[in-house]
């Protein structure tokens, strides 16, 4: 290799780049704490980008609706103002619906199941005197047991007293979590109303920004594949709403048929929910079952036969058309988000993986398309 200038540049980098790979592997305490401080710092704006990109979906359509309206073709300064406002309010509105619909259901809901609960005790007791009677060697064991209750308390009370400060320490880290909390969603929000009203000035910096330190080709492609991410995640997030309100509906319906109690506080749970894709039902499944099996463990019984049946119908007919063909994700990979999504991130990543292994997909389709297409290959190889 000859020691052109560009050469040296590359060997300069690489050598930067091991020397401070091994520095970091020796150091990771400070490493991992500087990644830390960094997330902590930029969190509040992630957040706002991530509120903002929410927002835009109902705003958009908000604005095309007054611009139709104002007889315009594109929205002004005022006008987009008037969309975020309309928008913001409409959101609030809705969760306020939905809070003073669920609120009064959930207060009824406790109630029944605490007059309910002494019946169930009973119920339990006699099942479990049934079950032992006829079990004899089972309450003998138990009978034969001895305990050392001098030790047991005396562990009680040390891990009582040792707790003790641990629980003031803990209550003391979560109201300032609670607080630093507080403080990004607020700082995320307004950072997401600026972006909201400048998106295109923002989207118009960051071309020239591109094109400015990046080859064309490269600048190009880029943005190829923010267009790409885009509309998928767009296309996600549109078609989840919209599944996860036709699956509320058909349950509030068919329980309200059936005369299931908590139809409304279980429906509303279960739209709320299966905002996750796959797994999120099954929250208000869980839900549901055991308030039902308080009451009448036939009736919970039931209503898990309902919940597979509507399941089944939501999995195999509405998911496919209204979620999964909008991302062009095989159910399969759709899986496969959800689990690695929520094995790192929880539920975040479990809303974001499907999205992000669908761009990864279309991606990887596309390159794999291009190889072959140049290696031109006999077509029975490919089959």
């Amino acid at each position: 290799m000859e020691l052109t200038r560009e050469n040296m540049k590359k060997l300069a980098l690489l050598l930067g780049g091991a020397i401070l790979l091994l520095w970091g592997l020796n150091h990771l305490e400070v490493v991992r704490s500087f990644l830390g401080w960094g997330l902590a710092l930029i969190f509040p704006f992630i957040l706002g980008l991530c509120i903002a990109f929410v927002l835009n979906v109902p705003m958009q359509a908000v604005e095309r609706g007054l611009c139709r309206l104002a007889k315009r073709k594109k929205a002004g300064k005022l006008l987009r103002v008037l969309s975020l406002v309309v928008t913001v309010l409409l959101v609030l509105a809705a969760l306020g619906i939905v809070l003073f619909l669920v609120i009064p259901e959930l207060g009824r809901t406790f109630d029944t199941v605490r007059a309910a609960f002494p019946g169930f005790l009973a119920r339990t007791q006699q099942w479990s005197e049934k079950t032992l009677a006829r079990f004899p060697e089972v309450v003998e064991y138990v009978q034969n047991l001895s305990f050392d209750w001098k030790s047991i308390f005396q562990s009680t009370f040390t891990f009582l007293q040792s707790g003790l400060g641990d629980m003031v320490g803990s209550t003391v880290s979560a109201i300032g979590s609670v607080f630093s909390g507080v403080t990004s969603a607020v700082l995320g929000f307004i950072f997401a109303v600026y972006v909201l009203l400048q998106k295109e000035t923002l989207a118009r910096q960051v071309k020239r920004g591109l094109y400015a330190f990046l080859k064309e080709r490269r600048a190009d492609r880029f943005l190829e594949v923010c267009s790409l991410a885009y509309k998928t995640f767009f296309k996600f997030i549109t078609g989840q709403c919209v599944e996860a309100l036709i699956l509320g509906l058909m349950f509030f319906v068919s329980m309200s048929l059936f005369r299931f109690p908590y139809a409304l506080m279980v429906s509303a749970l279960i739209t709320v929910t299966a905002l996750i894709p796959i797994f999120g039902a099954f929250i208000g499944l869980a839900v549901g079952a055991l308030l039902m099996l308080v009451g009448n463990p036939v009736q919970a019984l039931w209503f898990v036969i309902l919940f597979l049946v509507l399941q089944q119908i939501e999995g195999n007919l509405i998911y496919p058309k209204v979620v999964g063909s909008s991302i062009g994700l095989p159910g399969i990979w759709v899986l496969t988000a959800v689990t690695v999504g929520g094995s790192a991130f929880g539920v975040v990543g479990m809303l974001v993986m499907v999205p992000a292994f669908s761009v990864l997909y279309t991606l990887l389709k596309q390159e794999t398309s291009k190889r072959l297409s140049e290696k031109k290959l006999p077509a029975q190889k490919l089959l």
